[in-house]
């Protein structure tokens, strides 16, 4: 895994702008700590930071392809592509030849031979630029389901871009804006494809081209989810499900580098860590690491509440024995939690105050504490999407309701700051109208089945929801939490093979034992211990304690009191109202919501120098 970056001006020579394109590529260290590089020509300055995986001596970037002396692209890369060897065998037979052992030579001879049509040969999580010599092109492409991020910046003469929305804010020409609109995306929690929040940024959607040329920008799907009979019965759909798991999880063990597994204890990351474990036993290459976060007094002061039922640790402990894993409980604390650095260093990964508050913190130091051992991840991420495992999947009213079925759930509400705007701004902005439209236009990119009526039609409508927007939300966590270490964090859930063919599933079919995720539950059936295999979804855990909400207050409580760039936006006395509610035994994440997005709020638009344009 890498970072990226780039700058594009057709009108200007920028041979003598490196300094301005090394800036932008010193942005992306974290996500690439190994190597460094950077590509100039008179209308391209192509840079890359590298975390090396695959062919560790080889696959330094930009990376330039040659042809009988001439060198027609030029490649910066970030990702894995897991059929590589497939295409390589493919090309080579097509005549090409190959300097080492990377994937990246193979995307980047893919684009010699197939030109933009390589994206659809590629089965992996990735994001690149390839700039065309020859015709002076730009092409930005990213994995089909948003596993890495890319970034744009529309120039007068070009484009700006990068893995995280900070390499191009590295670039003068890059404007520090927050509109109306990007402060209603910002708060609405629904992650529309293509919005960057900040005023004339972009992200590239999963699945999409972005072709940059003189005459302008142009985009292209290259793919979406479609709709299509589901032929098999629930065997074999089970059977199906279960093939494509361990061919994915096979596939995602080739590194070159130390490889663990992310464990929680639930369905979806004990039955990665399961097939992950015969995987490198089959090769000879075993016990399976795993990784679990905790925190000091949990599971012995839990109390449940509506996002978790049980605590994680029993169960991690078990399926870890189970599989006879080395596995490593990484403990943390509220000092560690509340840290200033490690807060800080949240909010320079995310980029923008959308974090979740100590969700984000305790996985940031987990993916720290794994660095020192691991270099590479396997997690059950996204699953819950897949297969439908979000309780708001099997809750009539939220399925009923016309809207995102996590707003009836609360969730927005729950990690939201809009509770706290100021009255005439909340109406300038009617998040609540925004919200309406958005979700309106995700209808609208739902694929028809002919003949799906009723229950399944709405069904598949919530599964595309979650595939195209909620999913996003945990993959950029997920991502920059874990690049802000330079850990790679791989995804099989999200391989759009099975993508695919679980969204067809009727359904009736994903609930067939009448509960959630029946079809992974019974694909996983020999792999897992039955306390496991039977275990209800319980979300990623949060702290309970406490001392950690009383010293969010603290903080809180001075930031009201002082000159805030808050001021702008935030009801002041409706935070001060806030700070002063009473702290419980227990805290909850639902509780101290508002106060985490307060405090993110405030540091971000002081320390990214955030111009309000509202």
């Amino acid at each position: 895994m890498c970072g990226i970056c780039g700058w594009v001006d057709f009108e200007r020579d920028l041979q003598d702008d490196r300094a301005t394109a090394q800036a932008m590529t010193d942005t992306m260290a974290c996500r690439g700590p190994d190597d460094e590089g950077l590509w100039a020509a008179p209308h391209a300055l192509i840079g890359h930071r590298r975390l090396a995986i695959i062919d560790l001596p080889g696959g330094r970037q930009p990376m330039v392809a040659e042809e009988e002396g001439r060198a027609p692209a030029v490649l910066t890369y970030s990702g894995e592509v897991y059929n590589y060897r497939e295409l390589r065998s493919e090309l080579a037979a097509r005549g090409h030849r190959f300097r080492t052992q990377s994937d990246t030579e193979v995307v980047l001879r893919a684009y010699v031979e197939w030109g933009a049509d390589l994206a659809t040969r590629l089965n992996g999580m990735y994001a690149f630029a390839v700039w065309d010599a020859e015709s002076e092109e730009l092409l930005l492409v990213r994995d089909r389901m948003g596993i890495k991020p890319l970034y744009y910046y529309p120039t007068a003469h070009g484009v700006l871009f990068g893995s995280e929305p900070k390499a191009i804010l590295a670039n003068p020409l890059a404007q520090r804006v927050l509109d109306a609109d990007g402060l209603r995306e910002l708060v609405a929690y629904v992650k529309t494809p293509e919005h960057g929040i900040f005023k004339c940024m972009y992200e590239v959607r999963p699945g999409q081209l972005v072709r940059v040329t003189r005459d302008g920008i142009s985009k292209h799907r290259y793919w979406q989810l479609e709709s299509h009979e589901h032929q098999d019965d629930v065997d074999s759909t089970v059977k199906t499900v279960r093939d494509l798991l361990e061919d994915i999880v096979h596939r995602q063990l080739i590194s070159d580098v130390p490889l663990c597994a992310l464990l929680s204890g639930g369905l979806d990351s004990s039955t990665i860590t399961a097939l992950a474990a015969r995987g490198l036993a089959e090769q000879g290459l075993g016990p399976v690491r795993s990784f679990a976060v905790d925190f000091v007094g949990y599971t012995e002061n839990f109390r449940p509440d509506p996002m978790h039922s049980t605590p994680d640790a029993p169960y991690v402990h078990e399926l870890a024995g189970h599989v006879q894993a080395e596995h490593t409980d990484i403990v943390l604390d509220s000092r560690e939690l509340m840290s200033p650095a490690v807060r800080a260093a949240v909010l320079r990964a995310r980029d923008l105050p959308i974090g979740i508050g100590d969700m984000d913190s305790s996985l940031y130091l987990l993916f720290k504490a794994i660095r020192g051992h691991s270099t590479v991840a396997l997690s059950g991420e996204s699953a819950d999407e897949v297969f439908g495992g979000y309780r708001w999947f099997h809750d009539p009213a939220a399925i009923a309701a016309d809207t995102f079925p996590w707003f009836v759930d609360g969730l927005a509400d729950r990690l939201g700051v809009e509770e706290l705007l100021k009255e005439d701004l909340a109406r300038t902005l009617d998040v609540a109208g925004y919200q309406d439209m958005r979700y309106r236009q995700a209808l609208a990119e739902v694929p028809e089945l002919p003949g799906e009526t009723g229950h399944e039609r709405r069904m598949r409508e919530v599964s595309y929801l979650h595939l195209t927007r909620f999913v996003q939300i945990l993959l950029d966590r997920k991502d920059r939490m874990s690049m802000a270490v330079g850990l790679e964090v791989r995804v099989p859930f999200c391989d759009h093979r099975l993508v695919e063919y679980v969204f067809n599933a009727p359904w009736a079919m994903k609930t067939f034992d009448g509960r959630e995720k029946s079809l992974l539950r019974a694909a996983a059936a020999d792999l897992l211990p039955e306390p496991v295999l039977q275990r209800v979804k319980s979300p990623y855990p949060a702290t309970q304690d406490p001392a950690y909400e009383q010293a969010l207050r603290d903080e809180a409580r001075a930031l009201v009191e002082r000159d805030t760039p808050c001021a702008q936006l935030i009801d002041m006395d409706k935070a001060r109202a806030l700070v002063e509610r009473p702290v419980g035994d227990t805290s909850s994440l639902a509780g101290r919501a508002s106060l985490e997005r307060l405090l993110q709020l405030d540091a971000w638009l002081r320390e990214y120098r955030v111009h309000l344009a509202l």
